[in-house]
């Protein structure tokens, strides 16, 4: 299960290649995404979560998409998973993730 939970974040940070500086650190039993120090979303249970704020959560709710839940009792409502279909295009995904950078990097200040 470890291998396979690698393999998606490899994939994962793959696929956000047109980001600069990603980290990933471990976080929930799951990964923490960072850019420049800025937390903007998590890998977790094979799913990938981007940090939203009431401008962008529409998109993914648009989709379908739900907040991420670390355990039955508790629910971010500020992270919401990131739909397949943007997950597997490269350049959707970095708009997304630039998107949720600046909404992790608003919250910051």
């Amino acid at each position: 299960m470890n291998s396979q939970k690698n393999e998606f974040k490899e994939y994962v940070l793959d696929q956000l290649r047109f980001l600069e500086r990603v980290e990933c650190k471990p976080m929930f039993g799951g990964f923490g995404l960072y850019s420049d120090g800025v937390f903007f979303g998590i890998i977790a249970d094979g799913c990938v979560y981007f940090k939203t704020n009431p401008t962008t959560v529409d998109a993914y709710k648009e989709k379908g998409m739900h907040p991420f839940k670390p355990s039955e009792k508790q629910t971010l409502k500020n992270y919401y998973e990131v739909p397949a279909e943007i997950l597997e295009d490269d350049e959707q995904l970095a708009q997304w993730a630039r998107k949720a950078y600046h909404v992790g990097e608003n919250a910051s200040e």
